[in-house]
């Protein structure tokens, strides 16, 4: 199974099952994940995957048997919400930054590579020898962050402006990968700025699947600079309108057309 087809199927989750009433019918999800190239042998690894990782649970409803996301899953669905919909919003610049700094004794190494891979999550950057950097207002993420891995004694947590007279732009720069970033929205764009959404409900699910599976891994990449630290045609914004007004267009037809895949009531 293809990478885009694991991504495929949890952008379904997301976009289409939970506004169905967190449940699915496997005949109903094998015909349309069809219609956007995932065939059946792909979406069933996909589901024993998620059935593996406390996703879903086997349900029957109206006499078809199916899926239905479990409370996990929906947890985890709605974090990334925020995020996925309405994209990062630029920190305050003058609300100064969060720096974390750890040193990890090598017996309990693992954890050090847990807390890299989970503050990268976040959004932080690598600004130096085991030390991260990222807006003031994810001084909470962090500090949950040590603490879920009894890493308190290990990690120093400031919060303040940054006085230096190295070029702050240039820092944040090197600290993140914001030109890939950057980049990868400018092929958002190219992909979907220009494209006529379709009016047939068909082609209107297609669209619209596709277009939240390329856009909802974007966002996370986005640490949510302030604005005044990125290069003047920093292409996020014009990204984010492009996908909120295909988003309006595309969602209630895309929906419309899984629902009647859906078993009837009764």
């Amino acid at each position: 199974m293809s990478k885009r087809s694991r991504t495929v199927v949890v952008t379904f989750l997301g976009a289409i099952v939970r506004p169905m009433g967190d449940w699915m019918p496997i005949a109903g999800a094998v015909d349309l994940m069809t219609q956007v190239g995932v065939d059946a042998a792909s979406l069933r690894t996909a589901v024993f995957r998620l059935k593996e990782r406390g996703w879903l649970e086997s349900q029957t409803r109206h006499g078809a048997r199916g899926y239905a996301l479990t409370d996990h899953a929906l947890a985890t669905l709605t974090a990334g919400d925020e995020v996925i919909w309405h994209a990062r919003q630029p920190a305050d610049l003058h609300a100064g930054w969060c720096i974390i700094n750890f040193s990890v004794p090598e017996s309990i190494r693992s954890k050090r590579y847990q807390l890299r891979s989970h503050l990268s999550a976040l959004g932080f950057g690598n600004i130096g020898t085991a030390m991260w950097i990222a807006p003031a207002r994810m001084r909470g993420a962090a500090e949950q962050a040590v603490a879920e891995l009894g890493l308190d004694k290990h990690a120093a947590i400031f919060v303040g402006d940054y006085v230096g007279t190295q070029d702050l732009t240039g820092l944040l720069y090197e600290s993140w990968d914001l030109a890939g970033i950057d980049r990868s929205y400018r092929e958002f764009i190219d992909e979907y700025a220009d494209i006529a959404p379709p009016s047939e409900p068909r082609p209107a699910f297609a669209t619209y699947l596709g277009l939240v599976d390329h856009w909802r891994r974007l966002p996370f990449r986005d640490p949510g600079l302030p604005r005044e630290v990125l290069g003047s045609d920093w292409s996020a914004p014009e990204a984010t309108a492009v996908f909120e007004r295909l988003v309006a267009t595309l969602e209630k037809p895309a929906i419309e057309h899984a629902a009647a895949y859906w078993p009837e009531d009764g």
